[in-house]
């Protein structure tokens, strides 16, 4: 693992804000010539600390702003109805997050739709005709206090 010294962390936390900016601008914010910015920029995203820059869009410009929360069940737990329902969630581009979790539910998906009749469509044209759930559990998101995911156009 790369150890990180301040500079590096200060870096990572501006890019962070604004990937957009040059290694110029960079340069300047951090007191560091311009290819010291640039090697140390290589340097994170070879070590993987970097991985993808990428553009937050507004989902409700794009008509993806109803957001709801699906803990899924599958019906048994084995690495084959893992290994299949991840397959198929991976395919469903209205699912932004899937995250395998412990407790009651062995997922919880972060889903964009235009609005509840979209959902309502998603799920029962899509989700629940999935390999293997056994139950879903749906919660609606009535405010979205922070987000840096991006979403599909």
């Amino acid at each position: 693992m790369m150890k990180l010294d301040a500079v590096d962390r200060s870096l990572l936390k501006i890019v962070q804000e604004d990937c957009k900016l040059t290694n110029k601008e960079l340069s300047g914010k951090l007191n560091l010539s311009v290819t010291a910015v640039y090697e140390r920029i290589k340097k994170l995203e070879r070590e993987g600390l970097i991985q993808d820059y990428v553009a937050l869009l507004d989902t409700e410009k794009l008509h993806r702003n109803f957001m709801v929360l699906c803990q899924v069940r599958l019906e048994r737990h084995s690495r084959e109805f893992w290994g299949k329902f991840e397959e198929d969630v991976l395919k469903l581009e209205e699912v932004t997050e899937c995250l395998h979790i412990s407790g009651d539910y062995d997922y919880i998906l972060k889903i964009r739709v235009k609005d509840m009749n979209a959902f309502r469509e998603f799920l029962g044209e899509k989700l629940t005709t999935l390999e293997h759930i056994g139950s879903t559990h749906s919660t609606f998101v009535i405010n979205e206090v922070k987000t840096t995911t991006a979403i599909p156009v």
